[in-house]
């Protein structure tokens, strides 16, 4: 019993919750599980990559770094617009997309759940989070019908020295609070 309920915690089955954001790194808040992907990862693990779906490619070829909170710890939801932000990352090449409460794309029709470096251009750049496409035609990552949400950055092709020192090679996107409905 202790067994199966534990299984069921780890890969988020029971109680419903998220554990994208469970893993060994953490840099900023965002955090990873190295062994995802890897002949390291042990069942627990790999329950958690089946249950959300990630493809785990080896770490060499890939590393996913996942976020729910903003940079006031506050989690992220539908009901507010963010400002994420940052720069270069160190892979050949990224993403960032948004995944609702069960791990899953948003049910909306606006074609913007995610971005990526092609989009974003060389060095820094900004995306504004948000339900609504907000007025000026900068990124847009759209959280309409999102609920609770997480960010999960893709980092392709990683380099030797993210794999080995995540902490001082990775500078992680910035999540800025802008505004929630009613004022919060």
């Amino acid at each position: 019993m202790l067994g199966f309920g534990s299984a069921l915690w780890l890969a988020g089955l029971w109680p419903q919750r998220s554990t994208m954001a469970f893993g060994d790194v953490d840099v900023g808040g965002w955090r990873s599980d190295f062994a995802v992907g890897s002949k390291a990862a042990d069942p627990y693990t790999r329950a958690r990559v089946a249950r959300h779906g990630l493809l785990a490619l080896a770490k060499t070829e890939a590393v996913y770094f996942t976020r729910a909170t903003d940079d006031t710890g506050a989690p992220l939801r539908e009901a507010c617009s963010y400002r994420l932000s940052g720069g270069q990352m160190p892979a050949g090449w990224w993403s960032v997309t948004l995944y609702d409460r069960q791990s899953m794309l948003p049910a909306n029709t606006d074609g913007a759940l995610s971005i990526d470096a092609e989009r974003a251009g060389g060095g820094a750049w900004s995306a504004v989070i948000a339900p609504a496409r907000p007025a000026d035609d900068g990124l847009w990552i759209s959280s309409r019908g999102a609920g609770s949400f997480d960010l999960t950055l893709r980092l392709y092709m990683p380099s030797a020295a993210l794999l080995s020192a995540p902490d001082t090679a990775l500078t992680p996107p910035r999540i800025e609070r802008i505004s929630c409905e009613g004022g919060e």
